[in-house]
C-alpha cells in the first residue's frame, strides 16, 4: 500500500493505491481517496489518523506533495500554520515519509501521463529522453523541470523557482505595463503578471491606463469580490467584455514567453507541459491565441522551439499521481 497526498491551503487529498510492484496500477482508481478541508484540521498528522482509521492498512511509503516551501525533512504550507515534518511522521506511523513540493509531484507525474490526460498545443518532434519542463500558473506560477537519470533508467524531477524571475517585456505594451507596476511593486516577477494573482494586476494596468473602458456590470461584480481572477476569465473567455478578452490576450503572450524561456533554460527537447488550473480554463484562447507565437518567438532559436512539444495538462489528480509514483520509488529503494 502506497499513501499519496496533495496538500494545500485550502484542501488536502489522501489516497491509497494497491500497486503490488505494479506502477500501472496508479493509473487506476485507488482503493480509498478522501478530501478534507484543510482548514478545520491543525495538522496534516490528523488527517491522515482520520484517513487510516477507516481500515487496518499495511503502508510501505507515503510521499506528499505540498503548497510551500521545503528545507531537508521539513515543509511550511502556504496559507495554512502547519509545519509538517518527515522524520516526525515516519516515526508516528511507522513507513517511510517523503515531502516534495507541489510543483515537483506535478513534474514526477508527466513522464506517466497518457493521451486522455492531455490535451496538445503542438505535436512537435520529441527526443528520447530529452528534458522536460513544467509550468503551472495557477493561483502562482510554478516551475519545474525533469532530467533523465542513465543510472536509474527514469526521469527524475526538480523544483524551481523561476517564476518569481523579474519579468523581462517583450512588446511596447508589456513595457508600458512593467513601468507601471514597478514603481508601485519593486520587485515584478513573473508571478505578478502571470498567474492567479497576476490577472488582476494585468486588468487593473489596462483599466487605470484607459487602454479599455470597464463596464458598469463588471464593475459591480468586481467591487466586493476578494478574488478577481474567476471574473475576469469567465468574461474574457465568453468575450463579454473587451478589457478581459484583452487581459487573456495579455496573460497568454507572457505564459507563452514565459515557457519558452523555461525551455530554453533546460534545453526541454522532450517537451514542456503546462499545469495549474488556469490553462484547462482558457483551452480555446490558449489553442487559437498569441500563446504559441510568443512561446517560438526566440530569435535565432526559433526554429528548435517549434520542435519542442507542447501540452496542457488536463487530468486534475496528475500532482497526486505523482506522490503515488514517488511513493512506489520509496518503497522499493
Amino acid at each position: 500500500m502506497l499513501l499519496a497526498g496533495d496538500i494545500g491551503g485550502t484542501k488536502t487529498v489522501l489516497a491509497l493505491f494497491d500497486v503490488q510492484e505494479d506502477a500501472a496500477l496508479i493509473r487506476r482508481h485507488p482503493v480509498i481517496e478522501r478530501t478534507f478541508p484543510s482548514q478545520q484540521y491543525q495538522s496534516l498528522d490528523l488527517i491522515i489518523e482520520e484517513f487510516l482509521s477507516d481500515g487496518d492498512f499495511q503502508i510501505s511509503a507515503g510521499s506528499f506533495g505540498v503548497a510551500g516551501p521545503i528545507v531537508g525533512d521539513r515543509a511550511q504550507v502556504t496559507n495554512l500554520p502547519w509545519i509538517i515534518n518527515a522524520a516526525d511522521m515516519r516515526e508516528r506511523f511507522g513507513f517511510t515519509v517523503h515531502l516534495l513540493n507541489d510543483l515537483e509531484a506535478l513534474a514526477t507525474a508527466v513522464p506517466h501521463l497518457e493521451r486522455p490526460d492531455l490535451i496538445t498545443l503542438s505535436e512537435g518532434q520529441p527526443v528520447e529522453r530529452g528534458a522536460i519542463g513544467v509550468i503551472a500558473p495557477g493561483t502562482g506560477l510554478g516551475e519545474g523541470f525533469l532530467v533523465w537519470n542513465r543510472s536509474a533508467a527514469r526521469y527524475e524531477s526538480y523544483p524551481s523557482e523561476g517564476g518569481h524571475c523579474a519579468f523581462g517585456p517583450t512588446t511596447p505594451l508589456q513595457l508600458d505595463m512593467l513601468n507601471y507596476w514597478l514603481p508601485r511593486m519593486g520587485h515584478v516577477s513573473y508571478e505578478r503578471v502571470c498567474s492567479g494573482i497576476g490577472i488582476p494586476n494585468i486588468y487593473t494596468f489596462l483599466r487605470e491606463t484607459e487602454r479599455y473602458p470597464e463596464p458598469g456590470w463588471l464593475r459591480d461584480q468586481l467591487v466586493d469580490v476578494t478574488d478577481m481572477t474567476p471574473i475576469i476569465v469567465r468574461a474574457g473567455v465568453a468575450g463579454e467584455a473587451e478589457i478581459c478578452v484583452a487581459t487573456l490576450e495579455l496573460f497568454m503572450e507572457i505564459l507563452g514567453d514565459q515557457a519558452g524561456n523555461l525551455a530554453l533554460t533546460v534545453l526541454a527537447t522532450g517537451g514542456i507541459y503546462l499545469g495549474g488550473g488556469i490553462p484547462p480554463r482558457i483551452l480555446p484562447q490558449l489553442q487559437s491565441g498569441p500563446f504559441m507565437k510568443f512561446f517560438r518567438d526566440k530569435g535565432r532559436f526559433s526554429e528548435m522551439m517549434s520542435r519542442i512539444p507542447v501540452h496542457v495538462i488536463y487530468n486534475p489528480k496528475a500532482a497526486l499521481y505523482g506522490t503515488a509514483y514517488d511513493a512506489l520509488a520509496l518503497s522499493v529503494a
